[in-house]
């Protein structure tokens, strides 16, 4: 496609609505990344949306996880056993995913954003042990539900946020807060192996991705300040965000039901 100034400027305004979004709500900000690289930016295929989506989503989680690592946020023994575990999982979604024809994987998508939207409905909870360690026992709970997580998120092409978030609370009772950010390891890089697998059949547009972290990065700087603001009114942003997750994920289904 031919990135004329146009399409750069639709990208670096997408990747900053998506910044935001990601920066306010956390898991599922990302989710209509793949949207709005299709139907905004207009790249036209599913497939060229999707490992064109990962691999800026990829980058983004990286840079976030960086700056949870400096805050002693991350619970590297935990997440690094979820994500490797989930690195499989991703390479095998994704290839399946490659096999799949676009409308219908579009009509797969649209489910896993209404499944995003659900879950950003209910009021997430804090409680849990801030002193987790990791155990041959928490290891038998974290492989298996990474593996599955990882094949979800390497399918759909998402960041897989709202999945790992909840996973990782399930297997190793860790607060929120610590789930949240040992999540973007398990993002990173299920996003880098998705990104990958596409790359390698040319389904990755790379100026695109450069231009859609660049303004994903101003976004995210806006939306940290914008959460701020948003603290007391959290859950009702979190749902009237999740309802526009759902009207988007009807109008990628209809697109994708009907071509």
């Amino acid at each position: 496609m031919a990135l004329d100034p146009a399409v750069a400027i639709l990208a670096v305004l997408s990747g900053a609505v998506v910044g935001l979004l990601l920066a306010v709500f956390g898991g599922g900000g990302s989710v209509l990344a793949t949207p709005a690289l299709l139907y905004v930016v207009g790249l036209g295929d599913t497939h060229l949306a999707i490992g064109t989506s990962a691999a800026a989503v990829a980058v983004n989680a990286a840079i976030n996880l960086a700056g949870h690592a400096r805050g002693g946020r991350v619970k590297w023994p935990c997440a690094s056993v979820f994500a490797a575990a989930g690195l499989a999982g991703a390479l095998a979604g994704s290839s399946l995913a490659k096999q799949v024809d676009g409308q219908a994987l579009l009509a797969f998508f649209a489910l896993a954003m209404a499944a995003i939207a659900v879950s950003m409905m209910r009021r997430p909870r804090d409680a849990g042990d801030p002193h987790v360690h990791i155990s041959w026992r928490l290891t038998l709970r974290l492989a298996p539900i990474g593996l599955i997580t990882g094949f979800a998120a390497g399918f759909f092409g998402i960041g897989g946020g709202f999945l790992i978030v909840p996973g990782l609370m399930a297997a190793t009772g860790m607060t929120l807060a610590n789930a949240a950010a040992s999540s973007l390891l398990s993002v990173a890089l299920f996003g880098a192996a998705t990104s990958a697998n596409y790359a390698i059949s040319g389904l990755v547009v790379w100026p695109v991705v450069g231009l859609f972290v660049l303004g994903g990065a101003a976004g995210g700087a806006v939306g940290l300040k914008l959460a701020g603001l948003l603290a007391q009114r959290q859950l009702m942003a979190r749902r009237l965000f999740a309802s526009l997750v759902l009207v988007v994920a009807a109008y990628v289904a209809w697109k994708g039901l009907t071509g």
